[in-house]
């Protein structure tokens, strides 16, 4: 058992997460994450000076694991295929799998939940989502250049609005999900994006594929 509080740390930050997404941070009193959580008001002061403080530390490990999933997820994807359309559809495709696996309704993303209740966040806090989202943007452009340079698109398109779309589809199938109850939304809504990006990429007279992932 570690004797450096880092576990009770973890447990105080589960807890608030997932009251977070469930009723928001204006909607989450301290006194409910520490009853969660299983530890006292003072175990909390020791780890955090406050609640503000508290989401600053929950929002910069949720974006250090949203990068890095994106992260992964494109090494992933360049691995399984030399050909910039393919890796764009792994990649996607990834994600759905990944998805299609929910047995409950996705609980939601904290940097969304967040955006909703944003006058209640200083600046900084607000900064590492903008820098996370302008990340992901960054990234998915560079990818879709790639694509379009050897794929020239059926349409006009702005590249690096499309490269958000990713993070639209996610933010909308998240509420869907929620509200039907149905874990389904999210995989489905991702092969949706999945199926567009191909159709707009391949040549009309070349067969689209369905590569794995």
């Amino acid at each position: 058992m570690p004797r450096d509080g880092t576990a009770t740390r973890t447990s105080i930050m589960d807890a608030a997460e997932q009251l977070i997404l469930e009723r928001g941070f204006a909607g989450t009193p301290i006194d409910d994450v520490l009853a969660i959580a299983g530890v006292t008001k003072g175990a909390f002061f020791h780890h955090f000076a406050s609640k503000q403080q508290l989401a600053h530390a929950l929002v910069e490990r949720y974006a250090a694991l949203d990068l890095g999933h994106l992260e992964d997820k494109m090494r992933r994807a360049e691995e399984l295929s030399t050909d910039p359309l393919q890796q764009l559809l792994v990649f996607v495709g990834l994600f759905r799998e990944e998805a299609a696996e929910l047995t409950q309704p996705y609980p939601g993303c904290l940097m969304g939940s967040y955006c909703y209740e944003a006058g209640l966040f200083d600046e900084p806090i607000m900064d590492v989502i903008a820098s996370t989202m302008r990340t992901w943007r960054e990234r998915l452009t560079a990818k879709l250049e790639e694509v379009a340079d050897q794929y020239p698109p059926r349409r006009d398109v702005d590249l690096p609005s499309l490269a958000e779309q990713i993070t639209v589809v996610f933010e909308g199938a998240y509420i869907v999900s929620k509200v039907r109850q149905d874990p389904a939304v999210v995989a489905q809504q991702l092969q949706h994006h999945r199926t567009f990006l191909e159709l707009l990429f391949t040549p009309e007279d070349a067969p689209t594929s369905r590569p794995a992932g």
